[in-house]
C-alpha cells in the first residue's frame, strides 16, 4: 500500500501593477483557499522592469503543497486568472497579477513553462528581496548558499526596493 504523497514546500513570487494593493490581497486570499499554512513576506514597491509603467508591489509566499508541478503550474495560473490576468497580456507590460514558481524544495530540474531554481530569483531584486524576508535560511537549491546569504552578496544599492505596510498575512 503507497504511503501518503510527499508534501513539499514552494516558494512563489507575486507581483501586480494595476490596482496593485488590492490585487495583492485577492491573491493572498486566493492562495491560502488552496493552500492552508501559506505565509507572506512583507510586501515591496519597486519600478516597473523591462518597460515605462507604474511602480509594481510584490512579495514571496511559502507553502506546502502534495501537487506536483505539472498540477501546481495550473493552479497558479487559475490564480492569475481570478486576479484579472489575462494569458495574451504583454511579456513587458502592466499586470494584474504575475504568480512564478522560484523554489519547488530543493528540485533544480526544467519542464515545459518552468525552471526550477528559478533562474531570476538570483537576477531580480523583487525576487530575491522578498523570498530572503521570508526564508533567509533557506538554501538554494541543490545545496547553498543559504538565501539569506545571496540577499547580502546582492548589489541591494543598484535597485530599488521600498516595504511597504501591506501586510499579505492579514488579508
Amino acid at each position: 500500500m503507497a504511503g501518503a504523497p510527499k508534501s513539499t514546500q514552494v516558494f512563489v513570487a507575486i507581483g501586480s501593477n494595476v490596482d496593485a494593493a488590492e490585487r495583492m490581497r485577492q491573491a493572498a486570499r486566493a492562495i491560502r483557499q488552496r493552500f492552508a499554512d501559506a505565509r507572506f513576506s512583507r510586501c515591496f514597491r519597486n519600478p516597473a522592469y523591462g518597460f515605462e509603467g507604474p511602480d509594481f508591489y510584490n512579495a514571496v509566499t511559502g507553502f506546502t503543497t502534495t501537487l506536483p508541478i505539472e498540477a501546481l503550474l495550473p493552479s497558479l495560473r487559475e490564480i492569475e486568472t481570478r486576479c484579472g490576468r489575462e494569458r495574451a497580456d504583454a511579456r513587458w507590460g502592466p499586470r494584474n497579477m504575475d504568480l512564478d514558481l522560484l523554489l519547488y524544495g530543493d528540485l533544480v530540474a526544467s519542464g515545459e513553462g518552468y525552471t526550477l531554481p528559478r533562474r531570476d530569483l538570483l537576477r531580480r531584486v523583487y525576487m530575491l528581496g522578498p523570498m530572503a524576508d521570508l526564508a533567509p535560511d533557506w538554501l538554494y537549491p541543490p545545496s547553498g548558499p543559504t538565501i539569506g546569504e545571496l540577499w547580502r552578496r546582492f548589489p541591494q544599492s543598484e535597485h530599488q526596493l521600498t516595504p511597504l505596510p501591506l501586510d499579505l498575512n492579514a488579508a
